[in-house]
């Protein structure tokens, strides 16, 4: 039996990816589903002309106003939601496709959203379902790093995580409003075993990243910065970075955000076509290599202070499919009946680091990990 998957935002810089990858190799019919008839045509015609194969078809609705009788009617096995942003969003569409006996995946990294999504545990069981929030980059991903990185060890004290990436990555609309939703404002994160406020986009950094090179690092909300210290209660410091690769933007951003810390600014978040525009006239420049960065320090299995690192180099442009492997893995053991939990979980400690690392098969992806004690 082909299981129907409905896939909104199939036509954001995410959302297209997966639909690509779902057509290349997941037996499925997908159902490209947003608010224009005509952008969720293009998507179909572009995927059906790469892969004639797949079965794809357009639907039109709305992700705050579908109805659990509508999910039904298009009888949905899984909703997929790469639509974003997150931030200051209610988890509406997985409220409705819980209603409507539907699995649910999002690649939420929101901090705000993923931090309510566990709410509808209760909901989830009842109809029997899984659902799912932050299936990508973070916490995903970083995660299911760090579980293979920290096991056995006694304590985990200290964690890093960076991602980078290249210049030439696609800038999608609601990718920036998400960046820009939070730089200068307070982020609270956890430092030396205390609860701090730190201003978004500060930290401002510039380190050596193994196969990049030295790169701008600054201080990114996520939902990670909950997650890591509730699934390790010995941690004492955790920070999460993003970087652009051009110092001109990277470092550019970091002053906006002083205009946002001065009070000056209430938000970035509305000038983001503006931020857009102007990240694209440097688009010709810098690389499109980009990478990521887990690195954690504890006690180990002897109890000895221990360090280390899992890392991932993407190169020619194949980063911007990272934050999508985490939901392609999760779709594939739902589809073949491997994964039978059911609740409202985040996406950590729910996926194995090997089953994404497979995902990476299909690009220019590699991955390495140290270790030292």
């Amino acid at each position: 039996m082909t299981r129907k998957l409905l896939l909104v935002g199939a036509g954001g810089a995410f959302g297209l990816r997966l639909a690509h990858r779902l057509a290349a190799s997941v037996p499925c019919e997908l159902l490209v589903a947003g608010r224009s008839a005509a952008r969720c045509g293009k998507v179909v015609a572009e995927v059906r002309g790469q892969y004639p194969e797949a079965l794809v078809s357009p639907v039109v609705l709305d992700r705050e106003t579908v109805t659990p009788a509508r999910l039904r009617e298009l009888e949905a096995f899984i909703v997929i939601d790469a639509a974003g942003p997150f931030q200051g969003q209610a988890p509406h569409l997985a409220q409705v496709a819980i209603e409507a006996g539907c699995h649910f995946i999002d690649l939420a990294d929101a901090r705000d959203y993923v931090a309510r999504f566990p709410e509808l545990d209760a909901e989830a069981r009842t109809a029997n379902v899984l659902a799912v929030t932050g299936a990508s980059s973070t916490p995903a991903l970083s995660n299911a790093a760090l579980d293979v990185l920290t096991a056995g060890w006694r304590t985990v004290e200290r964690v890093t995580v960076a991602i980078a990436p290249g210049n030439r990555a696609p800038r999608g609309l609601a990718v920036t409003q998400a960046i820009l939703s939070y730089v200068g404002k307070p982020v609270r994160l956890l430092e030396g075993g205390q609860w701090r406020i730190r201003p978004g986009w500060s930290l401002l950094q510039r380190r050596a990243l193994l196969g990049l090179g030295k790169r701008w690092l600054s201080l990114c909300e996520t939902p990670d910065l909950d997650v890591i210290p509730a699934r390790f209660p010995t941690v004492q410091t955790v920070h999460f970075f993003a970087g652009l690769e051009l110092g001109i933007l990277h470092v550019g951003l970091w002053a906006c955000g002083l205009l946002v810390r001065a009070g000056l600014v209430a938000s970035l978040a509305p000038a983001a076509k503006f931020f857009v525009a102007a990240a694209t006239l440097f688009e010709p420049f810098g690389s499109d290599r980009g990478g990521m960065l887990v690195e954690v320090s504890g006690s180990g299995a002897d109890g000895r202070p221990a360090s280390a690192s899992w890392s991932l180099v993407a190169e020619a442009g194949d980063g911007p499919n990272i934050p999508v492997l985490p939901a392609l893995a999760l779709i594939r053991r739902l589809l073949d009946g491997a994964e039978t939990r059911r609740g409202a979980c985040v996406c950590a400690g729910l996926l194995r680091l090997d089953e994404m690392e497979a995902e990476f098969a299909a690009f220019r992806i590699t991955t390495a990990q140290t270790s030292a004690s």
